[in-house]
């Protein structure tokens, strides 16, 4: 059974998988990348760096650079607070200034890499693998009519590279849902406890913000969640893992930042991690927030937020157009368009679990909630640590080499 299941090729988890939509690093900037991520029902985008212009197919080279969401925006825009002129230059500047410096959290791979291979890969710190897929070729020609009407529209629209070639992405979720699948071959594994299999990560990772500080000092530790795909723990008190007496109130999920629009990036600038909190949570902020927001920046003098809210809250009117941030106005508002997983995920309310947890249920608790993580808390509510995909991964790992070798 172990040896079947590490036969697999990561072919088999592309079936019904979408082309990915992409944004050329080249020549989009944050401003186009804006409208592309409120114009799709993913959160996520990919950002390429395609050469076609090189008539020789073997060195066309179209790369994955990386993924951004809205959250990458938000975190990205907090920072232009001064005046209006450096918003303006920061809606202007390239897409690429939202990618993670640190690493790359993609990897290309061939559709022949195995499955286990690609769990080596996820292990070694990529979220996303862009792999190869073969489009019907009546399905890729009545594509390319409509992308030649639609290139005028959208830099995003573009589905399809050079000789009509198309990728898709597997993520963690993925291939969780694919052992799932198989999950007896890992037995007695899923039935014993998180504690017992030595998974809860106290150390690694845990990235915390205290309840009553600024959202803006978060703003470091969302931007390393984003890469690291988990969350930020709120928590009552300066955290200090080495004493477990610290309570995890809630989280700031990149996830539910992902589902707002580019004003919250007011918000992180102005409120409280608890009161962001609130803010990104629900349907929409609260009205009592959002007045305190606006008065919090006029206090600061942060001009340039200010004309981003108001150029977003005032509609779609010519003068708005002529503000810095009045080309996104006609398709702005809080609590975009997204889709149902995205909506799912869209809550401040830590996904938890403790440590005498099974590992088959925290393995669904995860997937239920479309997270890549869960919190792990004692009986009082605090904070213990966290499981994530990769944890999982790594047991799984070590499992299936130990049955090989047997």
């Amino acid at each position: 059974m172990a040896l079947t299941l590490l036969s697999h090729k990561v072919s088999d988890l592309c079936i019904g998988k979408p082309p990915l939509r992409y944004i050329s690093s080249a020549v989009a900037t944050v401003a186009d990348a804006i409208a592309a991520l409120k114009s799709s029902d993913e959160p996520f985008l990919s950002v390429w760096s395609c050469n076609h212009d090189v008539t020789d197919d073997d060195k066309c080279d179209c790369e994955c650079l990386g993924k951004i969401c809205m959250a990458d925006v938000i975190c990205y825009l907090s920072k232009f607070d001064n005046n209006v002129l450096s918003l303006s230059s920061a809606f202007d500047a390239s897409v690429s200034v939202l990618l993670p410096k640190s690493r790359s959290i993609v990897v290309h791979v061939q559709s022949s890499c195995k499955l286990i291979e690609a769990i080596d890969l996820i292990i070694g710190g990529a979220q996303n693998l862009i792999v190869p897929i073969q489009a019907k070729s009546i399905a890729k020609r009545r594509q390319q009519k409509l992308l030649i009407r639609s290139a005028v529209v959208s830099l995003t629209t573009t589905t399809t590279h050079k000789n009509s070639r198309q990728f898709c992405w597997i993520t963690q979720e993925d291939i969780i849902r694919f052992l799932l699948d198989s999950i007896s071959v890992f037995s007695p594994l899923p039935s014993i406890s998180i504690s017992d299999l030595g998974v809860v990560n106290s150390t690694h990772t845990i990235l915390t913000v205290d309840y009553h500080s600024s959202a803006a000092s978060a703003v470091a530790a969302i931007s390393r969640a984003i890469v690291d795909n988990i969350s930020v723990a709120v928590v009552d008190g300066e955290c200090d893992l080495e004493d477990p007496r610290v309570s995890l109130i809630g989280e700031i999920s990149p996830m539910t930042l992902a589902c707002c629009d580019e004003t919250a990036a007011a918000a992180v600038a102005t409120l409280s991690a608890g009161d962001l909190m609130s803010y990104i949570d629900g349907s929409g902020p609260p009205e009592s927030l959002v007045r305190v927001v606006r008065n919090r920046l006029e206090e600061k003098g942060m001009v340039g937020l200010i004309s981003l809210v108001e150029s977003l809250s005032s509609g779609s009117s010519s003068s708005d157009e002529e503000s810095p941030a009045g080309r996104l106005t006609r398709t702005a508002s809080y609590g975009r368009s997204v889709s149902s997983a995205a909506r799912m995920a869209r809550k401040s309310v830590a996904i938890v679990c403790n440590r005498k947890s099974s590992l088959m249920a925290v393995m669904i608790q995860a997937i239920a909630h479309r997270v890549s993580y869960v919190w792990v808390v004692d009986e009082d509510g605090c904070l213990v640590g966290m499981v994530t995909f990769v944890d999982v991964f790594k047991l799984f790992k070590g499992f299936l080499d130990d049955q090989n070798q047997n």
